[in-house]
């Protein structure tokens, strides 16, 4: 890749810049989530955000008391940290940053939602947010980088590095199955030095390693036993208001089994389809 195909995609999108419209807010009164879309306007309310409660999060307590301390220091104006969710797929990350909005929403949290494609548009987001008196997590669920995405450098920059970064009022979430981010590969571990008995890592792995750094806090999810699938599972099926029989138990394993996976959200899945068989 040449200098240039790395500075047209900065280019196209300072013209887009140039050439759009300002966006408008949402009432933050009655609105609180929306989804951020530089190419279609700007902030898009979501009318109805998917409501998570904590105590409906089993098994993941000091990940929940970690995010929850972090979210009530940010809400109530005391210094708080990005956070990046990493681990296990199904296992509560996304839905602990929806629990937490939902908490809070009422003393003042919004949540905004943006995908991969708006993180080079994020200054023209921070700009919107800077003088608002909400306070503002913005969301970004599921992410991991190919080599060389542009919106890399972006959210590196918005991060730590960048004039244009986030106000007091706004933190970012972010959730992601791979710890730094990006791809890992055999060979970068070739560049690893050995120097007086100390290891330093190749530029390919500082690189990687250098955006997930960003975050102050990190939160780390693993996969469940056996033992706690199922629990996760009773639990839903009971909130959905159809508790456990004899026959729960070995219905959820075969479940676990179909889908190849031991996971909180495969037991959501088993406990819906459950709850609508009764």
């Amino acid at each position: 890749m040449t200098d240039f195909d790395a500075l047209l995609p900065r280019l196209v999108h300072l013209l887009d810049r140039l050439d759009a419209p300002a966006a408008a807010q949402p009432d933050w009164r009655v609105v609180r989530a929306a989804r951020w879309s530089a190419q279609a306007g700007g902030l898009k309310p979501i009318r109805h955000p998917q409501r998570v409660a904590m105590k409906d999060l089993l098994a993941i307590a000091e990940q929940k008391q970690r995010v929850d301390a972090n979210t009530r220091q940010f809400v109530t104006g005391k210094p708080a940290n990005n956070v990046l969710l990493t681990g296990a797929r199904g296992c509560g990350k996304s839905s602990l940053v929806k629990a937490v909005h939902a908490k809070y929403a009422p003393k003042g949290l919004r949540l905004i939602e943006v995908d991969k494609a708006g993180l080079p548009s994020l200054p023209d987001l921070f700009d919107l947010l800077a003088d608002a008196e909400y306070r503002f997590i913005v969301f970004i669920d599921d992410l991991t980088f190919a080599e060389h995405e542009a919106g890399y450098a972006s959210l590196k920059a918005a991060l730590d590095g960048s004039l244009a970064g986030p106000s007091d009022n706004v933190l970012i979430y972010a959730t992601s199955n791979r710890r730094h981010l990006m791809p890992e590969y055999m060979a970068e571990n070739l560049e690893t030095r050995h120097l007086g008995g100390e290891v330093h890592p190749g530029e390919s792995t500082e690189e990687k390693v250098s955006l997930s750094d960003r975050f102050g806090l990190w939160v780390s999810f693993h996969a469940m036993d056996q033992d706690t699938y199922l629990a996760i599972a009773r639990n839903w099926a009971e909130s959905l208001g159809a508790p456990a029989d004899d026959t729960f138990e070995r219905a959820a394993l075969q479940w676990s089994l179909g889908r190849g996976a031991r996971n909180g959200r495969v037991a959501w899945q088993f406990a819906r389809d459950w709850a609508g068989r009764q």
